[in-house]
């Protein structure tokens, strides 16, 4: 009877922790009503926590992110920041809902061919600002669905350019590096096309050539990898320069191609001493990120926050093309086999680089180690624009305007990692993160680089770490301890609570995953990989 009568307080509390912390931040609230903040997300693609040259030890290798470094100088660099998901479709789709896929309804990736997208009854963070006022702009990857109202521009957004998914979906005329190397898109026929499944290129995409979006036409397909960047740019600056004109807040969201494959640095010469392709990509995204944060600054410096992460860590099956995840080896696992970064639950496949940017609000030079996630963003602009979320559902973020703007350390108390394709269920909420603790109810390895993977495993009672003298994940904890024995206990009982929590929601949505050759976008049907002969 008493553990029931606990679960139930425990829910409670929950329960408030999950709606937004309003009250205790009205006072920020009511000092943006006068001026509203404007927002610019940037969010980087299969990045590691070891990419950010300011996440580096001094001395462990030449940086290839200055102007981040620069901009983390300039604010403030949170270290223990985690993506809601360790794969592309969950992590936007949490981004923009603050709410885990158990109730947003997208677990999983969606595919070239997706008839449905992030479903209908989910509520966005750019339509609630755009209903607040806000201009709200999307450049980049989308991933969230491309057909008819799951478009951006169906979903909250003003003005879109990008690629509806991840921009190894899809072939181009000029391939970028990736591993394996994939060809051009075919010049002819479908007999074409068998050719090349038979050839070894199986896992490429040449029936569909990868398409740029505007708003919701395809100005280019193919496009072209190597002046994707340049658009982005030049597009980014030109809606800070439109929203300045119309004297109206706005909400930036950049969802870069960077540093997911193929990679495509137009700048790149192989010269080892420069660290290859990879390291070529990190420098033109960090040029990329140079160009917005400096036009966000002659434009409006004073009332602009800059917020840059990433949507998982980096893909290591493509090697010498994938990022670096720091001191976060995930070592348990990768003794067994396998990798233990993207669509892994170890602090590699989450763990991201983040740094947050308000010159006279967020303050210089500071570093938080609160445990904060992208959960957290949906809340916390919300709260700095002075707008209401809508009371129907329950959310999972947090507000985190005291970490950024006053320097508290008062983040998550737990955090749960959702299964992201390397072992269990989609979507699943089977690693928890409690302080300096995590726990884990099933562990399992992506492939790695060369190939390898691990099995999976389930842990009942669970296999805990203590991130604070085990970064990389080797050693956990022995359950015969007193220590073992509480974390245990508080892992489970905030676990239970949480999925009661979502097993009662009413809000709970629910993802359509079918598939159709005929929902593929398509420029003309009539030419090989639907090639526009005559672009926008």
């Amino acid at each position: 009877m008493a553990g029931s009568v606990f679960l139930l307080l425990l829910a409670g509390t929950l329960l408030c922790g999950l709606l937004f912390h309003t009250v205790s931040q009205n006072e920020a609230g009511d000092r943006t009503r006068s001026r509203r903040p404007n927002f610019i997300i940037i969010l980087a693609d299969d990045i590691g926590w070891g990419d950010l040259g300011a996440n580096q030890q001094v001395g462990q290798r030449s940086s290839q992110t200055p102007h981040l470094d620069l901009m983390a100088q300039q604010g403030m660099r949170l270290t223990d920041f985690h993506s809601p998901a360790s794969t592309c479709s969950p992590s936007r789709a949490a981004l923009l809902t603050g709410r885990h896929g158990l109730r947003n309804g997208v677990t999983h990736n969606f595919a070239v061919g997706s008839v449905g997208g992030l479903p209908l009854s989910e509520t966005t963070l750019a339509e609630i600002l755009h209903q607040g006022g806000y201009y709200t702009a999307m450049i980049g990857k989308w991933h969230l669905g491309h057909n008819g109202p799951y478009s951006p521009t169906n979903r909250g957004f003003d003005y879109y350019l990008g690629i509806p998914y991840s921009n190894d979906m899809g072939c181009t005329d000029l391939p970028g590096y990736d591993l394996p190397s994939c060809p051009p898109c075919p010049p002819g026929p479908q007999i074409l096309h068998n050719r090349l499944k038979r050839s070894g290129y199986s896992s490429c995409y040449t029936k569909v050539a990868l398409p740029l979006f505007e708003n919701r036409t395809i100005v280019e397909q193919p496009l072209d990898l190597w002046r994707l960047t340049q658009r982005y740019t030049s597009t980014a600056l030109n809606v800070i320069h439109i929203a300045r004109e119309r004297g109206q807040p706005f909400l930036l969201y950049v969802a870069l191609a960077h540093m997911h494959v193929p990679l495509s640095p137009p700048s790149y010469a192989p010269n080892p001493s420069e660290g290859g392709v990879y390291a070529a990509s990190l420098r033109e995204m960090d040029g990329l990120v140079g160009a917005i944060k400096n036009a966000s600054d002659a434009s409006d410096k004073e009332n602009t926050l800059i917020w840059f992460t990433g949507d998982n860590g980096p893909w290591e099956q493509k090697c010498q093309y994938a990022g670096s995840v720091g001191p976060f080896l995930g070592k348990w696992q990768t003794s067994r086999g396998g990798g233990s970064a993207k669509r892994t639950t170890w602090e590699g496949g989450h763990r991201v680089p983040t740094v947050s940017y308000w010159p006279g609000r967020v303050p210089a030079n500071s570093t938080s180690s609160a445990l904060l996630s992208g959960l957290d963003i949906f809340p916390t602009l919300l709260s700095l624009a002075g707008v209401n979320p809508p009371s129907d559902r329950r959310y999972d973020g947090i507000d985190a305007t005291d970490v950024l703007l006053h320097g508290k350390e008062t983040g998550n108390e737990f955090l749960f990692h959702p299964n992201s394709g390397a072992a269990g269920k989609y979507g699943d909420l089977q690693t928890v993160r409690l302080g300096r603790h995590k726990a884990f109810y099933i562990t399992g390895a992506a492939e790695a680089c060369g190939g390898s993977t691990g099995r999976q495993e389930l842990h009942d009672p669970p296999m805990i770490f203590d991130l604070s003298v085990d970064k990389g994940e080797e050693r956990p904890l022995d359950p015969t301890t007193e220590e073992y024995k509480e974390v245990d206990e508080r892992v489970r009982r905030w676990r239970e609570a949480l999925l009661y929590d979502i097993a009662t929601d009413q809000s709970v949505s629910t993802a359509d995953y079918a598939t159709d050759q005929s929902a593929a976008p398509c420029c003309d049907p009539r030419h090989t990989a639907c090639r526009c002969h005559t672009l926008g």
